[in-house]
């Protein structure tokens, strides 16, 4: 399945109760899209993150995006280079 990439950037920085609230609201539309998180990055100051997700295309992630009420600023597919 397709992996993308979600970058997000935050001012001022993402607590880690707003990360927790939005990982909650997140999860039903996880299901929802027939999207999976695998990992996600953040700044050490909390200021950017990127996640990556498989899914069958960019626009189930971004809907997730959108319905959890989760900040973003890309959505692109990705290939790993190993």
């Amino acid at each position: 399945m397709p992996k993308f990439i979600v970058e997000r950037n935050f001012e001022p920085p993402l607590s880690q109760e707003d990360l927790s609230a939005t990982e909650e609201r997140m999860a039903p539309c996880l299901d929802l899209y027939d999207v999976t998180w695998l990992r996600s990055y953040w700044s050490e100051d909390r200021k950017r993150m990127i996640c990556e997700y498989e899914a069958r295309d960019s626009e189930s992630v971004r809907n997730v995006q959108r319905e959890a009420g989760a900040k973003f600023e890309r959505v692109w597919m990705a290939d790993l280079l190993e």
